[in-house]
C-alpha cells in the first residue's frame, strides 16, 4: 500500500479567550497557517489537491466551508478546493485521516489537513442552540429513536467528566494536581523554547497565551461546574482561538518536489462507544489501534491525549498503564487550550516536534469526541 508522509506541521499560538487573537476573523486565522505552509515548502499553490479543515460550531465567520474560505483568504490559487468536516473535538485529527487515506489510495498527492476555531467570537456549542428560534432546543431530544435509546436529557461533557471521575475514583484534589502539572509542563516548554519550531506568530502573539502560573490553593477556590462535585474550570480544557495545519504527501510528491519527509502515518483508526459517557472512547480506541497495528504500548515513545478534562487523561493512564512522564510532556489542553476544530492537528504538530526533540520513533495521538467517539493516529518519525 502507498505511504502517506508528513512533510511539515505548524500552528498559531493558542490565544486565550478575549486575548491576542480574539479579533481575527476565522478565515484570516486559517489563512495564516495555510500561507505559511505553502511558503515554507516550495510546492506551487495550484498543485495542491485539497484542503481539509476541521471545525465545530460552523456558524457566522466559521460557516460557508471555512477550509475553502481560508485558502482563498490566504491569496492562494482559486483552482484548489477545500472541505470542512465535523467529528466534534476530533475534527482536524479526522482531517489528517482523510488526507492520509486520499494519498494512500493513490487518488491525491498533496493535501493539507488542519483546522481552525475562534471560540471568543463563536462560543462553544453555539451550533447546538442556533436553531432554538426554529423550535429545536438541542439536536437530540426531538428524535424518538434517540430518546427511546438514551433518554430525553441531552448528553453533556460535564456530566461525562464527572461520571469518569467517579468510576475511576479520582478526587477533586487528584484532578487539580494533574492540572497543575499540565500548566507547569507547558510553562517549562515555553521557557525552554520547545514550541518555537511549530508556532507561526500572529498579531504580536508569539507564545501560547493560555498556560497559567497557578497553584493548588487557587484551584481549590473555584466553584464546581454544572452540578458536579469534583469537576471545576481548573480541571477542564480552556476555550481559545487557534489554527493548525499539516502537509501530507505521497512518495511521488516527495520525488517530484524534492521534499524530505519528517514522519509517515503508521496507523489510523476511529472507534466509538456509549455517547452518554462520551469521553471514555480513547481507552478502547487505543487498544483497537494497537491491535490493528500489531504493536504494544511499550513500542510508543510519546503520547498526546487531549485533556478535555483531567479525568479523561487520568482514566486513560490508569487503564493503559502508560507512563505519565511520556504523555503530554509539554502540557495538554488544560494549559494549552482546546480550540475544538484545530486541536487534532495542534496535538499532532506538537507530537511530531516532540518526537524530533526527544529522538523518539513512534508517537500515538488520541482524543475524545462528541458522540462517544475517539480517533487514534500512530506516526513514525523518519
Amino acid at each position: 500500500m502507498p505511504e502517506a508522509y508528513i512533510v511539515d506541521a505548524l500552528r498559531t499560538p493558542t490565544g486565550r479567550r478575549k486575548g491576542g487573537l480574539s479579533h481575527i476573523h476565522a478565515a484570516d486565522l486559517g489563512a495564516h497557517v495555510l500561507r505559511a505552509l505553502v511558503e515554507r515548502n516550495g510546492i506551487p499553490d495550484e498543485d495542491y489537491d485539497d484542503v481539509i479543515f476541521g471545525c465545530v460550531d460552523t456558524i457566522g465567520p466559521l460557516a460557508g466551508d471555512i477550509a475553502r474560505t481560508s485558502w482563498l483568504a490566504a491569496g492562494l490559487s482559486q483552482s484548489v478546493p477545500g472541505t470542512t468536516i465535523d467529528r466534534q473535538c476530533g475534527s482536524s485529527q479526522q482531517a489528517v485521516h482523510f488526507a492520509a487515506q486520499a494519498v494512500m489510495s493513490g487518488t491525491q498527492d498533496v493535501v493539507i489537513a488542519g483546522g481552525v476555531q475562534t471560540m471568543t467570537q463563536i462560543p462553544i456549542s453555539s451550533a447546538m442552540i442556533a436553531a432554538e428560534p426554529l423550535g429545536f432546543s438541542d439536536p437530540f431530544s426531538g428524535s424518538e429513536g434517540w430518546v427511546r435509546r438514551y433518554g430525553a436529557q441531552p448528553p453533556t461533557q460535564f456530566r461525562s467528566a464527572q461520571m469518569i471521575a467517579e468510576k475511576w475514583g479520582l478526587s477533586r484534589e487528584q484532578l487539580e494536581a494533574y492540572s497543575l502539572e499540565s500548566h507547569q509542563r507547558a510553562l517549562r516548554a515555553i521557557e525552554q523554547g520547545r514550541f518555537l519550531r511549530e508556532i507561526v506568530p500572529l498579531a504580536d502573539v508569539v507564545h501560547d497565551e493560555t498556560p497559567r502560573h497557578t497553584s493548588l490553593e487557587k484551584m481549590a477556590e473555584l466553584e464546581f461546574l454544572f452540578g458536579c462535585d469534583r469537576v471545576t474550570a481548573a480541571v477542564s480544557s480552556q476555550t481559545c482561538d487557534a489554527a493548525s495545519a499539516m502537509l501530507i504527501v505521497s512518495e511521488a510528491a516527495l520525488k517530484r518536489y524534492g521534499l524530505t519527509p519528517r514522519a509517515r502515518i503508521h496507523h489510523l483508526s476511529v472507534r466509538a462507544e456509549d455517547p452518554i459517557w462520551m469521553l471514555t472512547a480513547p481507552i478502547p480506541a487505543t487498544a483497537y489501534a494497537l491491535k490493528r497495528a500489531g504493536m504494544k504500548l511499550e513500542d510508543i515513545d510519546r503520547v498526546e491525549i487531549n485533556e478535555a478534562f483531567a479525568s479523561v487523561a487520568m482514566a486513560w493512564l490508569k487503564e493503559t498503564g502508560y507512563p505519565h512522564e511520556q504523555t503530554n510532556v509539554n502540557g495538554g489542553a488544560i494549559a494549552l487550550g482546546h480550540p475544538l476544530g484545530a486541536t487534532g492537528t495542534r496535538l499532532m504538530c506538537s507530537l511530531l516536534h516532540e518526537l524530533e526533540r526527544s529522538g523518539g520513533r513512534f508517537g500515538l495521538q488520541t482524543m475524545c469526541e462528541g458522540g462517544g467517539q475517539a480517533n487514534v493516529t500512530i506516526i513514525e518519525r523518519l
